[in-house]
């Protein structure tokens, strides 16, 4: 079989591809503790050994690791920098970033206005309709209602007391 220079430069692509694949799942294979128990037996894990293992018996360590614990705790910041991480986030000098940051906390204002707006225009349209079925509850007008099963039923005292009821409760939570 004969390869062609399109076909050769194709297949030396896809293997440079797959050899990059193999070595990105290998260093991620080499982020792991390896140290020493107390039965001199070789523990491997991704989080560091407990802390009765000395410090003698840790065989390796991801790169940049630390290991945690009151003995190995790292030192407490200096005060300007306890200072600087209380008072919040840093604000900065770039103003496109500032002008960036203002547009969208307005337009989250906005938003929430707008939501607000939208609830409150809901619960006036709410209050007008519960007023109005009220009125039509104590006007004695004939009413009726289709039940679970699909039946007709005509409002007798009882339903009406219930329906005024329940109204009652609209207009009281909408109606402010």
């Amino acid at each position: 079989m004969k390869f062609s220079p399109s076909r050769l430069s194709l297949q030396l692509g896809l293997s440079m591809v797959a050899a990059g694949f193999a070595l990105g799942v290998c260093t991620s294979a080499q982020a792991q503790w390896k140290w020493r128990d107390t039965n001199n037996r070789v523990q491997y894990s991704d989080l560091p050994p407990p802390s009765t293992v000395p410090e003698s018996a840790i065989l390796q360590r991801p790169v940049g690791a630390r290991r945690s614990g009151p003995q190995f705790a790292p030192a407490a910041p200096s005060a300007p920098a306890a200072a600087e991480a209380a008072s919040g986030p840093a604000r900065t000098s770039d103003p496109e970033l500032e002008a960036k940051r203002k547009k969208a906390e307005q337009d989250q204002a906005a938003a929430r206005k707008a939501d607000e707006d939208k609830n409150n225009a809901a619960k006036a349209e709410n209050c007008t309709r519960a007023k109005s079925y009220l009125k039509s509850i104590e006007d004695g007008m004939r009413m009726a209602r289709t039940n679970a099963n699909g039946e007709r039923e005509v409002f007798d005292d009882k339903i009406r007391a219930e329906e005024g009821k329940r109204a009652r409760d609209i207009i009281a939570t909408d109606c402010k």
